[in-house]
Parts: structure tokens; sequence; C-alpha cells
């Protein structure tokens, strides 16, 4: 695709974005950008010059591609990440600003996180949505208290929408945790609109707060259960709620996880396949430094080996996938990490 094309496609994008067909849900003009998008850096060359036009349909259009791009293009992300802050400084625009909230997401840049703050603040209820929804792209490794605390803003937010991707965001999507953070999840928990109470049930539960036990429980008598809502249960890992986890498909691997999990003789039993295949690759490979852990905010465990004698590489495998390749027997496992390691 050449320039000519591209600009050719975001001029339809723009020209639609300035019509009344032009909604911010109109497919039409996302598919037009989609196909430009696809230039990677001829795009982004494109949409960062269209982001100082006078015309509010045009700047709109400009951000929407330089995230669209961004999806697809690792390597332009920073760029558009740096035009994208650069114009918020001064942009006043609900619709650009809008754009701006949903393309700096899609960049996942820890330094669009102040201009993603300031834009939870604003007026329009589509603006905060769209951030809610992009604060998690942006977390660095250490997350600063005013992202939680803006989050926890919005999980009490006059729009519903906005409660609900700001409680997935700050339930199941990061892995903050602290009086404030269950507190927001808790008053979720009986909120009126139904997906925003599902999500603080389900980040309560995956913080393992004995609160959602028997909310969890109630979500999973429902005529129909969401995919994260037996993660939830397995995170809880009570053996009352097996005879619910029962009544569904065994060889659904979201289920047969919270069984598990929650089961005390399926645990036992993947523990001590899990210390067999531990100790049949230690005799194995002597020499090398291993450990097997689990993390509070995932489920299952995790084996990990460091190979002193090959620069200290690290290898990592989940047991549960490890053992599944192994079709259960610890031993064979053992061989296979083994050979992985070698390789």
């Amino acid at each position: 695709m050449n320039a000519r094309e591209v600009a050719a496609l975001f001029d339809a994008a723009a020209a639609r974005s300035a019509s009344a067909a032009g909604a911010r849900d109109d497919e039409d003009r996302w598919e037009l950008l989609r196909r430009a998008g696809k230039a990677g850096r001829l795009a982004a060359r494109l949409a960062v010059t269209r982001t100082t036009s006078a015309d509010v349909a045009v700047r709109s259009t400009a951000c929407d591609l330089l995230g669209v791009a961004s999806q697809s293009h690792e390597d332009i992300r920073e760029d558009a990440a740096s035009a994208l802050i650069s114009l918020a400084a001064d942009e006043v625009e609900d619709a650009v600003r809008w754009s701006i909230a949903r393309a700096l997401g899609a960049t996942g840049d820890v330094r669009a996180t102040p201009v993603l703050l300031g834009l939870g603040e604003s007026a329009d209820a589509e603006i905060r949505l769209e951030v809610a929804t992009s604060l998690p792209a942006v977390l660095g490794d250490d997350v600063d208290r005013s992202v939680v605390a803006t989050l926890v803003n919005l999980c009490g937010d006059v729009d519903p929408e906005v409660r609900n991707w700001a409680a997935f965001a700050l339930g199941w999507q990061s892995t903050v945790d602290g009086r404030p953070v269950r507190q927001a999840l808790w008053e979720r928990t009986s909120d009126s609109y139904g997906e925003a109470r599902e999500e603080g049930i389900r980040g309560l539960a995956r913080r393992r707060d004995p609160r959602a036990l028997p909310l969890v429980a109630g979500l999973l008598a429902e005529e129909s259960v969401h995919p994260s809502t037996f993660e939830a249960a397995a995170f809880l890992a009570h053996p009352s709620l097996v005879p619910l986890l029962e009544e569904f498909d065994p060889t659904s691997e979201n289920v047969a996880t919270a069984l598990r999990e929650c089961d005390p003789l399926r645990r036992a039993q993947r523990d001590a396949s899990a210390m067999m295949l531990l100790d049949a690759l230690h005799a194995r490979l002597p020499d090398v430094e291993m450990a097997m852990f689990g993390d509070r905010f995932e489920l299952g465990l995790e084996l990990e080996v460091i190979d002193g004698s090959s620069g200290n590489r690290t290898a990592r495998w989940s047991v549960e996938s490890l053992l599944k390749r192994a079709e259960g027997d610890p031993h064979l496992a053992a061989r296979l990490a083994a050979g992985d390691l070698r390789r």
C-alpha cells in the first residue's frame, strides 16, 4: 500500500466522521481505518501530520488511526504515544479527547498514564469509559496510587458501563490490592447493573476474599455462567463449590481448573504429581537450580529452572500444562522439561 492509498482511506474515514453516519461505533469507518492501519509506519506518519489539523473530525480520525495501527505494529507505538500525548496537552474537543483516550490504550505506553488520569475526570461518560478500558494497558510493574484512586473512583461512576469496565480493570485485569480496592469491589457486588455486579464479585474472588464465596456460588447457580466465573471459583478453592461445578461439563478447561482447585482430592493429586515431577527433574539435572511455586493472583503451579551451565538460562513451565503434555506421568513430564531446556 502506498502513501496515496493510505491518504484516500484516511480521508474517507474522516469524511464519515464528519457526517451523520460517522458515529463512534460506525463499523464502515473503522474498517477504513483498519485497512489504512495495515500500512504501519506509513499510516502512523500520515496520522501524525493530521493531528495538527484545524478540523475536529480530521484530528479525531488521526488519533483513531494511530490507535488502530498501534494494535498490530509494535514498532510505531512509541511514536504514536508521543504524538497523542502532545496533542492531549492542548486539546479541548471531547470528540478528539475520546479518540486520544482510546488510542493511548492501544499503544500500551506508560507515559500515557498522566493523560489518561486527567481524562478520567472528564464530564463526558464516554471518555471516562475509554479511560477505564485503556488504563490497564498502560500500567507498569509499579502501579501508581493515583491510577488506583482513579479506577476506584470510576468504579463508583454514575454511568453503569463505566462502573462495569472500571471494576473489570481494577478487579480482574490488575493485581493491585488493599482496603480501598476491596471496598470498591465490594460495593459493586450490590450494583443494580448486573455486569458491574459480576465484575465486583469476580474481582474479590481473585483476591481470595472469603466474602465472595456465597456470591460466586450464586453466579454458578444462574442459568448462564460467564467463563471467568469458573476462574473466580478456582481462586476461592473452596470445597462447597464442588457440587455446583459438577453440574457443568468437566471437559471444559475452565470447569476442570475450578474442580481441581476446589476439590481437596483433586488438588492433593495434582500436588503429589507436582512433587514427583520436581523430584524426577532434579534426579535428571542434579546441578541445576529449580523451584516450584504458586502466585497469589494466578491459578496453578509454576516450575522454574535456572541452568548455571548455560549462562543462567531460565525456563519456566506451567506444572499443569507440563503434566498434560505427559498425559499425567510425572517422570515423562520431567523428561519433556529436560528436553525443552536442552533446546
